[in-house]
């Protein structure tokens, strides 16, 4: 079965952060992101739980947060099961 990949703008502030994420993500990353995200744009969305639970792209939520950004664009990966989205 093929998972509806479509990309959907959320809230950052409806957004939650995996709390076992093992990335870390220093200011100057931040940062860098930030600089990338203000000059080129958004242009990877974030991967997201059924539940705006982040999987992938904490450190680009940050930078949305920096730049004082209302919303990003998401992925909805609904079909993972918290095995697979832990991975």
């Amino acid at each position: 079965m093929r998972p509806d990949l479509r990309v959907e703008m959320l809230p950052v502030a409806s957004l939650v952060p995996y709390a076992d994420n093992a990335r870390q993500h220093p200011p100057e990353q931040v940062a860098q992101l930030a600089a990338s995200i203000g000059e080129f744009g958004f242009t990877v969305p974030v991967l997201v739980d059924e539940r705006g639970v982040l999987i992938a792209g904490h450190g680009r939520v940050l930078a949305a947060r920096a730049l004082g950004l209302a919303e990003v664009p998401a992925i909805r990966l609904a079909h993972l099961t918290e095995a697979q989205a832990r991975a």
